[in-house]
């Protein structure tokens, strides 16, 4: 049931986040929406995150490739968020519409750990 749980926790994550950042991407301006769907995304992330902490066998260990991508990735999102947040609060026009190319990037690194964990979960 976790595993279920955390997997679903996980691809809802991916697709909030990805709808963020490609609606956002395609408009080239920063909307209040897309800051929802990061924040959206980024807590699902950490509770599929959590989850699966739970089913892990081992102790936290940073220095496992998977585990070290994913608090990378994580904090990168924590950041984007936080970042967006304060662009659409008081950022410039200019910051708004150049905000995507700093999302695009993000994405791009969480999804090392997202295809990483896919890998893993059907390789055992």
């Amino acid at each position: 049931m976790l595993l279920i749980l955390s997997s679903t926790l996980i691809t809802l994550a991916l697709i909030f986040y990805s709808i963020g950042v490609w609606s956002e991407r395609i408009a080239r301006y920063l909307r209040g929406w897309h800051l929802a769907a990061f924040w959206t995304g980024f807590i699902l992330d950490v509770s599929g995150t959590w989850a699966m902490h739970l089913l892990a066998k081992g102790p936290f260990n940073l220095m496992d490739m998977h585990t070290l991508t994913g608090q990378i990735a994580l904090w990168l999102m924590f950041a984007h968020a936080l970042w967006a947040s304060y662009v659409v609060k008081w950022g410039s026009e200019e910051a708004r519409s150049g905000f995507h190319r700093y999302s695009v990037v993000v994405w791009t690194i969480w999804l090392i750990p997202y295809i990483s964990g896919i890998y893993m979960g059907m390789n055992g």
